[in-house]
Order: C-alpha cells, then sequence, then structure tokens
C-alpha cells in the first residue's frame, strides 16, 4: 500500500484537510483549484506551506487527523464511543466482524485500525448514498495505512442478506448494530455470533435500548454493560488554571454490549 498517496494538512485552529496526492490540477475542498502533487509532495512532516491566505502544517495521517477530516453525509459515531466499543468487544488482529450500518464510516475507520491485515471486516448498509461516503472514506484509509483488514460490503438492510454474510464468513467475533431497529437486526445475526463473541448495539433513544436489550436476551445473550458515556471537556482559564468549558455535556447515544456464553 503506498502511504505517500493521502496525506493531512492541519489549520491553526485544528481543521483538517486531507489531500490525496495526485498530479493534475483540481478543485480539492476548502483549499480551492489546486495541483496537489505540485503544492504539497516537498512539504515534510511538520513544515508549513501557504495555500492562498491558509497556512497549513502537514502531519502524519492518523486516525485523529481521518477523524477530523472525513467526509461526512450521516451522524458519525464518536471517538468517545467508538473506542468504547472496539475496546469492550475486545477485538483485535485476526478478528471477523460484522458491522450493520456503515453510515459517513467514522467506527469503520477504527474497525479497520485495531484489526489490521489479518482481520476480517463486513459492511452492511442500505442506503447508498451513505454507503458512498463510508466507502470513500475507507478507500483512503487502505490506501494511506501499511495495515488494513480484508473488507467486505454488502449493500441491503441486515435482515435480507444473512446469506451473502455467510458467504464471507459463518462465524464472527464481534458485532456491530448502528441501526433505526435492533429487534429484527438481532434475531437474524445471532447464529452468526462466535462462542466469546460480543454484540454491541448503538441505540439513540432510550426505546431502542430497551428493544436491544430484551431482544439480546432472547437471543441467548448476556447484557454486560448498558448505558451511556459523557464527555466534559476541560480547557485554560482566562486567569490560570484549567476548568470545565461551558457548554453541554458529550452526550452522544446509549450503548448496549452483550456476550455470547454458550
Amino acid at each position: 500500500m503506498n502511504q505517500t498517496q493521502w496525506s493531512a494538512f492541519l489549520e491553526a485552529d485544528g481543521k483538517v484537510h486531507i489531500v490525496e496526492l495526485t498530479s493534475g490540477v483540481r478543485k480539492i475542498k476548502g483549499l480551492g483549484v489546486l495541483d496537489a502533487i505540485e503544492t504539497f509532495s516537498n512539504i515534510k512532516m511538520g513544515e508549513e506551506v501557504l495555500v492562498g491566505q491558509k497556512v497549513l502544517t502537514r502531519v502524519p495521517f492518523r486516525l485523529p487527523e481521518l477523524s477530523k477530516g472525513m467526509l461526512r453525509r450521516a451522524q458519525t459515531i464518536s471517538a468517545k464511543d467508538a473506542g468504547f466499543m472496539t475496546s469492550r468487544l475486545g477485538i483485535g488482529p485476526g478478528d471477523r466482524i460484522l458491522e450493520a450500518g456503515i453510515g459517513s464510516g467514522g467506527l469503520s475507520m477504527y474497525i479497520a485500525r485495531v484489526l489490521g491485515n489479518s482481520g476480517t471486516h463486513v459492511t452492511v448498509e442500505p442506503r447508498n448514498e451513505h454507503a458512498e461516503v463510508g466507502l470513500e472514506n475507507l478507500r483512503r484509509v487502505k490506501e494511506g495505512w501499511s495495515e488494513f483488514p480484508a473488507h467486505h460490503h454488502i449493500e441491503g438492510a441486515i435482515e435480507d442478506v444473512v446469506e451473502e454474510i455467510e458467504k464471507v464468513s459463518d462465524e464472527f467475533e464481534g458485532i456491530i448494530l448502528d441501526l433505526p431497529e435492533h429487534t429484527s437486526a438481532i434475531e437474524a445475526v445471532a447464529p452468526l455470533l462466535g462462542i466469546g463473541g460480543r454484540i454491541a448495539c448503538y441505540c439513540p433513544v432510550t426505546s431502542q435500548l430497551e428493544a436491544a436489550w430484551i431482544a439480546c436476551e432472547q437471543a441467548g445473550f448476556e447484557i454486560e454493560w448498558a448505558g451511556e458515556l459523557i464527555e466534559r471537556q476541560w480547557g485554560k482559564a482566562s486567569k490560570g488554571g484549567v476548568r470545565p468549558v461551558n457548554g453541554p455535556f458529550g452526550h452522544t447515544a446509549f450503548l448496549l454490549v452483550a456476550y455470547r456464553r454458550n
């Protein structure tokens, strides 16, 4: 994989631009019309370059930069929740992960990062307009990182494509569902979760959390954890010291993790 094909450029205010380093004049969103190779190829990591009125610093093409500069359409699962789910499921190299509801691919990038070359990642998404954005973000990851799992994308509602999923793998170590309705999805994929595997559900409202809880128990899974993660940012105070910044607590969704014992 070509690790130089993509690079990240950081503005002073923290905004990130992800640029494909290919030749030819073209429009790059947020930066204008330019030749990326001519403009950026000689800029070393940590060096600055002036593009129009923007001073950009070239920085490594890592997950935080990708998350900030990714293409977006559907709402994206935040680092707070993505990190929790990937660690709580205990997934890593060599694992097989099924993800339904790819959206813009925010969580998918975290999954790809932890699986590495030896993992298998199956994504399912019924909405083409969302899948196009998510798959483009995954293309950037695949071309920009030295390791990337075997990735298979299946179009359709997960309840309708189980046979296609089984052609890739009939068992998974982890399943993650980010869907409007979880009950039928859990019923459909429960046989695919291996013993010792875990399923995570991302639920925007409490009624979805309750429905997912009931469906997991009916499928024979043990509920390991359910709740929400609250994020509170701190900053420097004007008169010295640090304190919580003004604003609401960072609630995003309700999460559930269930375990298959036998």
